[in-house]
């Protein structure tokens, strides 16, 4: 498990859309926006339609993802922050409806709110 710092947490829980990266099974990426909650500990998504998405069936293939949050403070100084995260993803139910979660197996944040 990954340990996020105070701020990182404050960061992806101010945040609501971040980027899936999974892979098929014959090694095609694929990158989708996704609106998430963030738990402190795991990431979590739903969606309309999430079990006939290709997101779905590459994680289904292989659980294997990176997630990224990001955003730009400003742009005079330039200021973009984020975090990419690697992690597993699994199929779970959640209120009664389906649900990835995503365990935190690396990290890495950039930008100096960030970095306090």
């Amino acid at each position: 498990m990954v340990d996020f710092t105070e701020v990182e947490v404050k960061f992806l829980k101010g945040q609501r859309l971040g980027r899936l990266a999974t892979v098929s099974s014959d090694g095609q990426p694929h990158v989708v926006p996704v609106a998430y909650e963030f738990d402190g500990k795991f990431i979590h998504f739903e969606g309309y339609n999430l079990a006939d998405s290709l997101k779905f069936r590459n994680i289904q293939e292989n659980p294997k993802v990176a997630f990224v949050v990001d955003d730009l403070v400003s742009v005079k100084p330039w200021n973009p922050r984020g975090i990419e995260i690697r992690g597993v993803a699994e199929t779970i139910q959640k209120d009664g409806n389906l649900n990835i979660r995503i365990t935190p197996v690396t990290k890495a944040s950039w930008g100096r709110d960030l970095h306090q």
